[in-house]
């Protein structure tokens, strides 16, 4: 057949219906940024949500003027106990916030001024603030870049005569390697303090983060997965730390086995209110019912996910469960064809599938130079061991990989139906098809 005979016999009109059906398929597959249309319509769940159930208390506890919790009476004695029960821990004190927490328990633990505390750096700056504010050193423990989490192997080059303490930190829910880090602690007889703000119902071989050192503590800020607004909680087993915590956080009064000096001691006012407490008990069924959602979610990522060359989901530890407060995984560009991360995070933006690079090396943002250089740290340290403190920044490698190569998808997102995460799937394998063209645009 030739070209005449086969226009007239339609095949023209053929020919141009296929090709046409060919150009509007090669348009959905090109990344929105080149011209596509978003893999993901809609929005996503949004935060904090509420329930209207939870109204009637709440409004009790104004009526009845009784808004102050005092030592663990009332709303705030009720949530304790059940937050205990949830995680597996013999006592909980509630305070004002995530932050405050950490200033309580590291007071209780013995950090004062001029000790040094070993930290993870991949973190919220609270946990360097909560250590400055003791007039204490944050000495940084280097991240595994496989697990986002302190490397337990660079913890003992970083002790000295002077470190009191231990805080790693369960970043994004994702529980850290306890088992060394507990064994280094017993080998220098340190004190461990978890950072769980994050972690939830995290799980760690059959227990609860928050309840693997000697205390553990959480945050209930707004964007948490269970908020309040600001308020926050430590965790023990041991009744003569948690006294002292109780005591602490209440300005300083007298409370079960911790006497202080007959009345007062050292403390403050971190204390949670009653309609505060009100509303995080009535949350808890939500917090297991969305952490299973959020779990079985992540898993379904990881699957798809690391079936594509340059992505590399978290590694965690053996027999343990991330909450997901983000859902991280390292990105290598030199499989994307050189694609830069944040125009990485800017294809995967445009495909309505919201991230974020997460922490960066905040060592370097002026906050410890400000602090190495006041008059209180200058009193308290030799200069050569400020100096050698500030070059020890340069000895993190794994955590400045860390900061340059990860990338963070907003827990919210993983609250979403199953469907939903096969977009983001394929937002990333449509991103990872059309890199080179995406590098160069």
């Amino acid at each position: 057949m030739n070209r005449r005979t086969f226009l007239a016999a339609g095949g023209g009109l053929a020919l141009s219906s296929t090709l046409a059906r060919r150009s509007r398929a090669a348009a959905v597959d090109q990344p929105a940024l080149l011209g596509g249309k978003p893999v993901h319509k809609g929005g996503w769940p949004k935060w904090p949500q509420w329930s209207e159930s939870w109204e009637p208390e709440i409004i009790e506890v104004f009526r009845s003027g009784e808004w102050c919790g005092y030592g663990g009476s009332g709303k705030v004695g009720e949530f304790e106990t059940a937050y205990a029960k949830l995680l597996g821990a013999k006592r909980c004190v509630t305070t004002a916030s995530g932050t405050t927490a950490l200033i309580t328990a590291l007071h209780v633990m013995g950090v004062d001024a001029g000790d040094e505390v070993i930290i993870s750096p991949f973190t919220f700056i609270a946990t360097y603030n909560v250590v400055l504010m003791h007039k204490a050193l944050p000495v940084f423990a280097d991240t595994d870049p496989a697990t986002l989490t302190m490397d337990p192997a660079s913890i003992e080059s970083r002790i000295t005569e002077r470190t009191r303490a231990i805080v790693p930190v369960h970043i994004y829910g994702m529980p850290c390697d306890m088992d060394p880090i507990n064994a280094i602690a017993k080998k220098h007889n340190l004190a461990v303090i978890e950072d769980a703000c994050q972690a939830w119902l995290a799980d760690y071989k059959g227990r609860k983060c928050g309840t693997l050192g000697d205390l553990g503590c959480f945050s209930f800020q707004n964007s948490k997965h269970i908020p309040v607004g600001d308020g926050g909680a430590i965790t023990g087993n041991s009744d003569e730390l948690m006294d002292r915590c109780q005591a602490f956080h209440n300005c300083g009064r007298a409370f079960g086995t911790f006497k202080g000096n007959g009345c007062f001691s050292r403390g403050t006012n971190f204390r949670m209110n009653n309609y505060q407490a009100a509303l995080l008990r009535q949350e808890i069924d939500k917090l297991v019912s969305d952490t299973k959602r959020r779990q079985e979610n992540a898993d379904y990522l990881t699957a798809g996910l690391k079936e594509i060359p340059g992505i590399q989901p978290v590694r965690l530890p053996e027999n343990s469960r991330a909450v997901w407060h983000l859902y991280a995984f390292r990105y290598d560009a030199s499989q994307f064809h050189g694609l830069p991360r944040h125009k990485f995070m800017r294809a995967l933006a445009a495909e309505s599938i919201p991230c974020g690079g997460g922490y960066g090396e905040q060592y370097y943002d002026g906050l410890l130079d400000e602090a190495i250089a006041s008059r209180g740290f200058k009193r308290l340290f030799p200069a050569e061991r400020l100096k050698a403190y500030r070059d020890s920044f340069q000895e993190l490698k794994g955590n400045k990989l860390v900061c340059e190569t990860t990338v963070g998808v907003f827990n919210t997102l993983l609250l979403a139906e199953r469907s939903d995460m096969d977009h983001i799937i394929e937002a990333v394998r449509k991103i990872h098809a059309h890199a080179a063209a995406l590098a160069s645009a």
